[in-house]
């Protein structure tokens, strides 16, 4: 069994091996299905990148590929930029400027986020484009850009988060930070802490698409509440730690990538490709509906001078229509089944009575009952 699961792993390398070599012979190792229109937006997406091994060179090199038919004027690098040594500018040197050379010199910007392995002091390195901040925003055309710093998050920043997208304007709303809050990576998954942080405001903002990293993989997971998010995590390392889920909507774990997006009007067209310049996954998104004329976000603004009283009359009007149902549906069929009882039993006059007194007992027991459990439930504001 040991011998058979080696060779069938040899066997995935091999198959992997020259499905690469097949797409760098044919059409110089990449295709475009972006429509690549003269006046959109177009960028590229990187993550975990920072190696300076030879992976990484070949990566930039299928980049500064893409460009020459793609020409994107900028990178969106969502964190790991420096990988382990970064204390010397000769590491900064190895690890990014040689392998991007091509790119930096045609005057494609890089908007970095810090990832776990970037020191603090990478914000202040120029090419990163980060001004000295932990998180920043910037907009391209319609389009703007919130860079968050998800090793830190604290109630400044998260300030700052809500306040900056309350001030945007542009049609589409983008986030880029390094730890997912969807991924299907084995080695790290979804940052679940930071989801129910993070998820709510970018779901109150209409925030359209969600960039990250961390996992060296390639994800894009199906819209959650309305939100794109993608992985983007293998562009220098890539492990095969992917484990598919109900939120999968498409993956890639067999070799480094890359992402190229293209903002044209109200759609979104991305395709993720390999070192190699194979297309493993593409797409188009359409821009998530902005309710502008109704407040922040996708939240309804309340209604103005609305009397406070009528809200509480429509929070009360279920309640009280429940408590009728819960206590005083039945009693109409206790009433059959005591004449019923009173009838069979005998025809005198205090026979009935009696039934009709134990009756009228019940239904008074059963309202008491009622009453206080109303009062005492949880979350009553008879309390």
């Amino acid at each position: 069994m040991v011998a058979t699961a080696r060779w069938r792993r040899l066997a995935r390398r091999w198959l992997v091996a020259i499905t690469l070599a097949a797409s760098v012979a044919s059409a110089n190792g990449i295709t475009l299905e972006l429509p690549n229109k003269t006046d959109s937006l177009k960028f590229a997406v990187i993550g975990d990148f920072g190696t300076g091994h030879h992976a990484s060179y070949e990566v930039a090199a299928q980049m500064a590929t893409l460009r020459a038919r793609f020409p994107f004027e900028m990178v969106l690098a969502t964190g790991d930029n420096i990988i382990r040594d970064q204390d010397d500018p000769s590491d900064l040197a190895e690890k990014f400027e040689r392998p991007f050379r091509p790119l930096l010199d045609a005057g494609v910007r890089f908007f970095a986020s810090l990832g776990n392995h970037d020191k603090p002091a990478s914000r202040l390195y120029p090419p990163f484009n980060m001004n000295g901040q932990r998180y920043y925003t910037f907009a391209k055309k319609h389009v703007r850009f919130f860079v968050l710093d998800t090793n830190r998050l604290d109630r400044q920043q998260l300030a700052w988060f809500e306040q900056a997208l309350r001030n945007s304007t542009e049609d589409w709303k983008m986030c880029a930070f390094h730890h997912p809050l969807y991924s299907g990576g084995r080695t790290h998954g979804p940052s679940l802490e930071l989801r129910v942080i993070l998820e709510p405001i970018l779901v109150r903002h209409g925030v359209d698409a969600v960039f990250s990293g961390h996992d060296h993989i390639y994800e894009r997971l199906k819209p959650q509440k309305g939100i794109q998010y993608f992985v983007a995590g293998a562009g220098g390392q890539h492990e095969r730690g992917i484990q598919p889920d109900a939120a999968t909507a498409a993956s890639f774990e067999e070799d480094r990538s890359v992402m190229a997006v293209e903002v044209s009007g109200n759609q979104l067209y991305f395709q993720a490709m390999s070192r190699a310049g194979a297309i493993v996954d593409a797409g188009i998104i359409d821009r998530r509906p902005k309710m502008r004329d109704q407040g922040e976000g996708n939240e309804a603004a309340p209604r103005a001078n609305q009397p406070r009283r009528c809200r509480r009359c429509r929070r009360r009007a279920p309640a009280a229509l429940a408590f009728v149902v819960d206590h005083f549906l039945l009693l109409p069929i206790g009433v059959l089944i005591a004449l019923a009882w009173a009838n069979t039993a005998g025809e005198s006059y205090f026979q009935f009575a009696h039934a009709l007194r134990f009756l009228v007992n019940d239904i008074g027991m059963a309202f008491f009952v009622g009453v206080i459990t109303e009062a005492w439930a949880p979350g009553s504001r008879s309390r």
